[in-house]
């Protein structure tokens, strides 16, 4: 028995040296993949404080929580089986798929510069594709659908992103858990850093009131109150730009993998031109350069689209709609 139990032993500590390999091989591919998906993150944690601004303070933090949770479902429910099986049977879906979502993404973005340059005829076109607010529990709705809707197409670029940084013999589970980890890691991160940045004035408040953290931390109390909603209107640009740079970035690459590299080309051979001639900067030039030069292709793309959606696209889907018996939604796409 003694030896059973040695043999027992033995076995178990064979199998714990596999799963720790597991799980360090886990861990390094969701590093990896979380590296390569960084931009699309940052421009995730931009884009999601706009749809909080506006809303009463006890609502901020529902609302981004019924955001994350979205988030977290659209992940795990919807993008983590459809890049697997996409991989498995249609891989030439995929780009088709992402170029869609980033033609929504420069839409949705080119909507809010056009809303604020033309803000009558924004509201307009608003109207048109029936996405008006008439209370504020339907505006907070829409605000969370839209945001969802969003934060679909963006994750849906991190798991390709993801799947594409793995190792190709990577097992089928180990994709599904590399998937999985990523994609609830930068749920938590992104959702946790967008809680604190709309909360900030909050704690700016409470630290302002308080006498025992002394006159320094009253001060910087009162100047975070001061500054949070300069920065939240700051950030919102940002989230506007992001929209439109990714979109335009997803468009590039995907027209540069049917053939249509021009583009692609023009932007890269232009910010490595622009690096080089600033090289103490070189870094953040060629990706100022890059996001600007997407940022282009994403604008126009996207304000096509507004009178397309105007025009033909919310028509068709009201028509649709209406003939199997159902009110037409808040639009596709709304916000």
């Amino acid at each position: 028995m003694s030896i059973g139990l040695i043999a027992l032993l033995d076995d178990i500590a064979g199998i714990a040296k596999v799963a720790a390999a597991s799980v360090d091989d886990i861990a390094a591919q969701a590093a990896k993949a979380g590296a390569k998906a960084a931009g699309v993150v940052i421009d995730d944690a931009a884009v999601t404080p706009r749809y909080v601004v506006g809303f009463s303070p006890a609502r901020e933090l529902p609302i981004i929580w019924r955001i994350a949770l979205g988030s977290a479902k659209n992940k795990l429910f919807f993008l983590l089986p459809a890049a697997l099986i996409l991989s498995f049977f249609a891989p030439w879906a995929i780009t088709p798929l992402l170029m869609l979502g980033g033609a929504y993404l420069a839409y949705e973005g080119a909507e809010k510069i056009y809303e604020a340059l033309v803000p009558h005829a924004a509201h307009a076109h608003e109207e048109t594709i029936g996405s008006v607010a008439p209370n504020a529990q339907t505006l907070e709705d829409q605000k969370v659908a839209s945001a969802i809707k969003t934060d679909f197409i963006l994750s849906a670029e991190i798991m390709a992103i993801t799947l594409a940084a793995m190792d190709p013999s990577a097992s089928f589970w180990m994709q599904v858990v590399v998937l999985a980890v990523v994609g609830l890691g930068i749920t938590v991160a992104v959702y946790g850093a967008v809680a604190l940045i709309v909360k900030a004035d909050d704690a700016g408040l409470a630290l302002a009131a308080n006498p025992r953290v002394g006159a320094a931390g009253q001060a910087f109390g009162r100047g975070l109150v001061t500054a949070m909603p300069y920065f939240l209107k700051a950030l919102a640009i940002v989230g506007t730009a992001a929209m439109v740079w990714v979109g335009g970035g997803i468009i590039v690459h995907g027209l540069a993998t049917y053939g249509f590299a021009g583009p692609e080309h023009l932007i890269h051979d232009a910010a490595v031109a622009v690096g080089g001639a600033v090289p103490a900067i070189r870094g953040l030039a060629e990706f100022l350069v890059s996001a600007l030069g997407t940022g282009i292709v994403g604008l126009v793309v996207g304000a096509a689209l507004i009178p397309l959606t105007s025009r033909v696209i919310a028509p068709a889907w009201k028509a649709v709609a209406g003939r199997f018996g159902k009110k037409a939604p808040a639009s596709p796409p709304a916000h």
